[in-house]
């Protein structure tokens, strides 16, 4: 993938592998679910300042909740289509992907990050000793250590909170058309003050749901603490795959 920066750049002899489309750096694997989707989520497009491809898979949720192994196949193809249609890196539109991150990426040759939990290496690396990460998951009961391996994490580092039993957060947990966001927004900022007044011990959020990150800023309101999202992975990946000159006054 090339940088354009000026006319010049496109008088050369230019060559490239070919697609049908071009200048994508991130393709995300989404399941085929139907809710309100706002600004902020991963499978809204208008979230991001750079382009990104969508592949959609169908199954159930809690199929990719429990990791079914029949789900498996149709995951890693999806893949191979982002891979083949020119994508530099790819991304799983549901924490719960984690499950299949070692298949994904043995199957295919750009960068994999299936799940928003791939950050929790690099949040316990600048933690003090002893300190924690609250996981705030959609299903708080499928957070398992085998879930966590997957991406280097473990159930020692982190407090688990469940949303997925918050009557605010049912419209998303079960795919329904009308959402409260205003009363979602303020659970969710209660939730982050409960985590700053009743686990001292927490020093980081990470939010693993991929519909969680249009209420990251409500999070760290409530509890004054750094918060990591799918969109925090998304654009670091976009930003290694996709690099660009710095230009300012020396």
């Amino acid at each position: 993938m090339r940088n354009i920066k000026d006319m010049n750049d496109l008088m050369g002899v230019i060559t490239e592998k070919p697609h049908y489309t071009a200048g994508i750096p991130v393709g995300i694997i989404a399941i085929d679910l139907e809710y309100p989707k706002l600004p902020g989520n991963v499978v809204n497009a208008s979230t991001y300042d750079f382009p990104v491809l969508y592949e959609k898979v169908s199954f159930e949720i809690e199929a990719l909740f429990r990791g079914d192994e029949d789900i498996k196949e149709g995951i890693v193809n999806a893949a191979k289509k982002l891979e083949a249609e020119g994508v530099r890196a790819i991304i799983g539109a549901c924490g719960f992907f984690a499950h299949f991150q070692e298949d994904v990426k043995e199957a295919v040759s750009v960068p994999v990050y299936l799940s928003s939990l791939c950050q929790l290496p690099s949040i316990k690396v600048g933690l003090r000793k002893g300190q924690k990460t609250a996981v705030i998951a959609a299903s708080g009961e499928s957070i398992t250590e085998g879930l966590l391996s997957a991406v280097g994490g473990s159930m020692e580092d982190i407090e688990v909170f469940d949303v997925g039993s918050m009557e605010s957060f049912a419209p998303i947990r079960w795919g329904k058309h009308t959402l409260d966001n205003g009363r979602l927004t303020a659970d969710m900022r209660e939730l982050g003050k409960r985590i700053r007044e009743e686990y001292p011990e927490v020093g980081a959020i990470l939010l693993e749901c991929s519909d969680l990150p249009p209420y990251a800023w409500a999070v760290q309101e409530g509890s004054g603490l750094p918060v990591y999202d799918f969109i925090t992975l998304i654009n670091w990946v976009e930003r290694s795959v996709a690099q660009e000159p710095y230009y300012g006054v020396i």
